[in-house]
C-alpha cells in the first residue's frame, strides 16, 4: 500500500482518522454514504508525508497486543483485572448505555486528577445524523456525549486537541480509535505527553450512514420534516433508540424501537466491510475497556451496569482511584464472565481468519 487511495480501494480504512491526526490541514475526514467517514487528501501531501500517514493506519496495518498463552488471554487481549459496575451519579448511570462507566471514568479524571478534557464523541449539533469528536472539559460537556452513537464517528482526526491541550486528556473512542491513537502518539511527542487515559468500548462494528437512514425510515411518522434528536441507546438499560422530530406545524412527534430491533435487524445489516475481518472488538490496546453485561438479562437488573476491563497498570490505578472516590460502585469478577457476557463477540474473532483468508 503506496497511496491513501490503496487503503480506500481494498477498503481497509475504519475512518478511525488516524491519518487526518498525522497531516491536520492536508487530509480531512470527510461523510461518504456507503462506507462510514473516510479521508480525502485536500492539499499537496508529499511523498513523506503520505507514507507516515499509512505507517500510522490501523486498518491497514492490523495487529493485536502480546498476551499470554491461556484461552482467555487470546479471546480478550491482556486483562489485569475485570469489574462490574455502575456510576454512583445517578443521572450518568441512567444516561449512560451501560451503568456510565466511561462517563464516570472521564469525570473522575478531570475533576480529581486535574486532566484538560476527555475527547470523545457527540452528535454533531448542526446536524444530528452526524457525530463529531470534541473535547469536553466539565461534567455538563461530558454528559452530551453520554450513550452509545452507532454511526460513523472519527475520533483520532480531533486527537491534535490533546496534543495542544495544557495537561493530560482522557481518549474515549472504538477499539479501532485506540489503536490509531496509541500508534499517532508514538510518532506525536505533544500526544504521548498528553494521553493520559484511553477508554474503549466494546464494538460489534460500525454501520454506515446508510445504516442510519434505514433506521430513520422505520422509524419516521408520516407528519415528520425536521430531525432534531437521534438517541440510539441509554436512559436505562439497554435503552431504546429514539427520534425526534419537528412536524410541519412546529409541534414535536417521536418515535422509538428497542435496541435489540433497531441494532439486530437494521443497523447491523449496514456495517462498513473492515469490520468483518476485524479481530479488536474490545479494545485490546486500551488502558481500560467498557462493554455490556449480557449475561445480566435487562430485566433482572435495577440499573443498567457496565463490565469494565481494567488492561494496564495505568488503567488499573485510575479505576481503583475512581471507586475509592465514589465515582463508581463495581464489583470483581473472573475474567471468564468474558465468555458469558460477550459470546458473539468471542465467536466473532475466532472467524477472523477465515474471513480475512476469503
Amino acid at each position: 500500500m503506496n497511496k491513501l487511495e490503496d487503503i480506500l480501494a481494498n477498503r481497509l480504512c475504519n475512518g478511525c482518522g488516524a491519518c487526518a491526526a498525522m497531516a491536520p490541514g492536508a487530509i480531512k475526514m470527510i461523510e461518504t454514504k456507503s462506507e462510514a467517514r473516510r479521508p480525502s487528501i485536500t492539499k499537496p501531501i508529499g511523498q513523506a508525508k503520505e507514507q507516515q500517514a499509512l505507517a500510522n493506519c490501523p486498518g491497514a496495518n492490523a495487529s493485536l497486543p502480546k498476551t499470554n498463552d491461556d484461552i482467555t488471554s487470546a479471546a480478550w487481549g491482556p486483562i489485569i483485572e475485570v469489574w462490574e459496575g455502575y456510576a454512583t451519579d445517578p443521572e450518568i448511570c441512567h444516561k449512560g448505555s451501560s451503568g456510565g462507566a466511561v462517563t464516570a471514568l472521564a469525570l473522575y479524571c478531570i475533576e480529581k486528577e486535574e486532566f484538560a478534557g476527555a475527547l470523545h464523541v457527540k452528535a454533531d449539533t448542526k446536524n444530528p445524523i452526524l457525530n463529531k469528536a470534541s473535547l469536553s472539559t466539565n461534567r455538563t460537556e461530558l454528559m452530551v456525549g453520554a450513550g452509545s452513537r452507532y454511526a460513523p464517528a472519527s475520533v483520532c482526526d480531533a486527537l491534535p486537541e490533546v496534543s495542544s491541550a495544557e495537561n493530560s486528556c482522557v481518549v474515549i473512542g472504538k477499539p479501532c480509535d485506540i489503536a490509531g491513537t496509541n500508534s499517532v502518539a508514538a510518532s506525536v511527542p505533544e500526544l504521548a505527553r498528553n494521553l493520559g487515559l484511553t477508554i474503549s468500548i466494546f464494538c460489534a462494528g460500525s454501520p454506515s450512514q446508510e445504516g442510519t437512514q434505514a433506521l430513520l425510515e422505520n422509524l419516521k411518522p408520516a407528519d415528520a420534516q425536521t430531525l432534531l434528536s437521534l438517541k440510539y441507546r441509554g436512559e436505562g438499560w439497554p435503552g431504546d433508540m429514539e427520534a425526534v422530530w419537528e412536524t410541519k406545524s412546529g409541534a414535536r412527534t417521536s418515535a422509538t424501537t428497542s435496541y435489540g430491533a433497531g441494532w439486530g435487524n437494521i443497523l447491523q445489516k449496514h456495517r462498513q466491510w473492515r469490520c468483518h475481518t476485524c479481530a479488536d472488538h474490545t479494545g485490546e490496546f486500551a488502558d481500560i475497556s467498557v462493554g455490556d453485561p449480557w449475561q445480566n438479562p435487562p430485566e433482572t437488573m435495577e440499573h443498567g451496569k457496565s463490565l469494565i476491563v481494567v488492561r494496564t497498570e495505568r488503567g488499573r490505578n485510575i479505576m481503583q482511584a475512581a471507586m475509592e472516590t465514589g465515582y463508581i460502585k463495581a464489583e470483581r469478577r473472573e475474567n471468564s464472565v468474558l465468555f458469558a457476557a460477550q459470546p458473539n463477540l468471542f465467536a466473532t474473532k475466532g472467524a477472523v481468519w477465515g474471513r480475512s483468508v476469503a
